[in-house]
């Protein structure tokens, strides 16, 4: 009897002994388990602040592309607006170079029609429809026509307010006929070309 109450009392003590081993491999377990967690954790970490700094570096990176885009858009803008500004500059440059050329052949041929009107003037009545001065009077209409299609208009005088934006006044003279200021007498023709005077109407003025 002795020997199977030492015996009953082995085998409890071997159950309350297991238990506590359980335990033990229970608490063990979870030590290692945070001590492995603690690493990860600082890996983590490390792997935002990388990819925090990756994220910055690409913003920054943008924000430099974007700023050099609207450079270059604005230095092209600029360009554009210097090359109209030198187009139209130009294009005045070259109709102000047209018109000075062309006043100056215009002023060469006013010599030519003031002496095509004298001679015209100086045939006398009876010759007047004769071949020849009929043939002087169709190459003065021609060159007058010419003239008129480029814009070559004679000034008015005879008649007008003296003006001396178009008319120069040599001499005064005494009229019934026209008031006083008032051109009397046209000594020689004056022209304008597209609205510029080319040449001053030679006038008498009344006094």
């Amino acid at each position: 009897m002795a020997e199977e109450k030492d015996k009953l009392q082995e085998e409890n003590m071997t159950e309350e002994e297991t238990p506590k081993t359980g335990e033990n491999e229970e608490a063990a377990d979870g030590g290692n388990a945070e001590a492995a967690a603690e690493p990860a954790k600082a890996e983590s970490k490390d792997d935002n602040k990388k990819e925090k700094k990756k994220k910055e570096k690409a913003d920054k990176k943008q924000e430099a592309l974007k700023e050099k885009i609207e450079e270059l858009e604005d230095r092209v803008k600029r360009q554009m607006a210097e090359f109209e500004n030198f187009r139209k500059r130009t294009e005045k440059e070259k109709t102000a170079m047209f018109e000075t050329g062309a006043k100056s052949v215009i002023e060469k041929i006013l010599p030519v029609v003031d002496n095509f009107e004298r001679g015209l003037a100086a045939v006398p009545e009876n010759e007047k429809d004769g071949g020849f001065a009929q043939g002087m009077e169709m190459i003065y209409k021609q060159l007058m026509t010419e003239l008129e299609n480029m814009d070559v208009k004679p000034i008015p005088a005879v008649g007008e307010e003296f003006n001396p934006d178009f008319h120069n006044a040599v001499m005064q003279v005494e009229s019934e006929e026209y008031e006083s200021g008032v051109v009397a007498q046209e000594l020689q023709k004056g022209y304008t070309y597209r609205d510029s005077v080319v040449r001053h109407s030679m006038v008498a003025v009344v006094s």
